[in-house]
């Protein structure tokens, strides 16, 4: 009897990893959460602006970021880390967000003004009733003029509960996390040079007024009518090396047991069931990459693996045909670059 329901288990298994990985994305997506110690925001942040705007949980381990027609607001890691896991369940603001920006994202920029490093997941708010977009980007070592955009929807409603964003750092790889799914993997090259960020970075989320960009190139602002406009965070994850950017003390001998210890995380390997999941969430939901962008890079940027299948659904522009959708839109929408209708989900 125990073996057949070993066997009964086996097909099952079987069975579940042959279904279509539209299906499984999301099973996938919360099934095996990573094993993360959180910490009360009191003993990993500080307020950055916006102080009345900054409400924290009762129970210390979470804070509301709002944002009304006086100030939005913010937070930052008392420490910077040289490399780590940075992590936050968000849940996000609803109805009109047009013109909105919630960042969850490491940058030195304080310390290094000139040369920055930074890694952003930035969400861009949206009319009523349109499902929110999001974006993440690099930069290293000031390089701002070669922004690293990739843009994407979500296969769920963010403002309904509760989901993990997470950024991975270490000396070789960048891995950008949507709950368990890994949505992007920046690998380091030697021909990158100092565009890989390299030094100690701040961990930072806010929300403010973004209205001259965040929705359609700028052409539906901030309504605060609407206001205050509330993100959530709790479940905050700071796993990293302290660091001082100015010590003498070789950065690398300084951290080595706490990469050691990073890399030996769940969060550290993409599996191959994880990379499946990866590139299904890549063909269905993102409509826009730096690296099948022509008309700004004719040369790809060093890092780019381009993807012949991939870079065919691609205009010179980057953006997905059809206006980011793999089906076919109506031929009355728009397709003026500013207001094509990238922020369609097919969830």
């Amino acid at each position: 009897m125990d073996g057949l329901r070993c066997l009964q288990g086996t097909l099952a298994l079987v069975s579940l990893l042959l279904l279509p990985l539209a299906t499984t994305l999301p099973i996938f997506a919360n099934a095996v959460p990573f094993n993360l110690t959180t910490i009360p925001f009191d003993e990993g942040y500080n307020p950055l602006f916006g102080d009345g705007n900054l409400v924290r949980s009762p129970d210390g381990k979470g804070v509301r970021l709002l944002l009304d027609r006086f100030t939005g607001s913010g937070f930052i890691s008392s420490s910077l880390y040289n490399h780590g896991f940075f992590s936050a369940k968000i849940k996000l603001p609803s109805d009109y967000t047009a013109g909105i920006c919630v960042a969850f994202y490491t940058s030195n920029a304080d310390v290094f003004e000139k040369n920055h490093d930074e890694l952003d997941i930035e969400f861009l708010g949206n009319t009523e009733g349109k499902p929110w977009r999001f974006q993440t980007n690099m930069y290293g070592n000031g390089s701002t003029n070669r922004g690293r955009e990739e843009r994407y929807r979500l296969w769920f409603d963010p403002t309904q509960d509760f989901h993990r964003y997470s950024i991975l750092w270490t000396p070789n790889n960048i891995i950008f996390y949507v709950d368990e799914v890994p949505i992007r993997e920046v690998i380091r090259k030697e021909a990158m040079g100092g565009d890989y960020p390299s030094k100690p970075m701040s961990l930072y989320a806010t929300i403010w007024d973004a209205s001259s960009w965040a929705t359609n190139g700028g052409k539906a602002g901030v309504n605060y009518k609407y206001a205050p406009f509330v993100a959530e965070f709790k479940d905050l994850v700071l796993e990293g090396c302290p660091a001082d950017p100015i010590q003498q003390l070789p950065v690398a001998e300084a951290c080595a047991e706490k990469l050691s210890y990073l890399t030996s995380q769940d969060y550290s390997v993409i599996s191959r069931v994880r990379r499946a999941a990866m590139r299904r969430f890549r063909q269905r939901y993102m409509y826009y990459s730096y690296c099948y962008d022509s008309l700004r890079y004719p040369v790809p940027q060093p890092e780019c693996d381009i993807l012949a299948t991939e870079k065919a659904r691609f205009k010179d522009t980057g953006r997905l045909k059809f206006g980011g959708s793999h089906k076919k839109q109506p031929k009355r929408r728009s397709r003026n670059r500013g207001a094509t209708t990238d922020n369609q989900a097919d969830v």
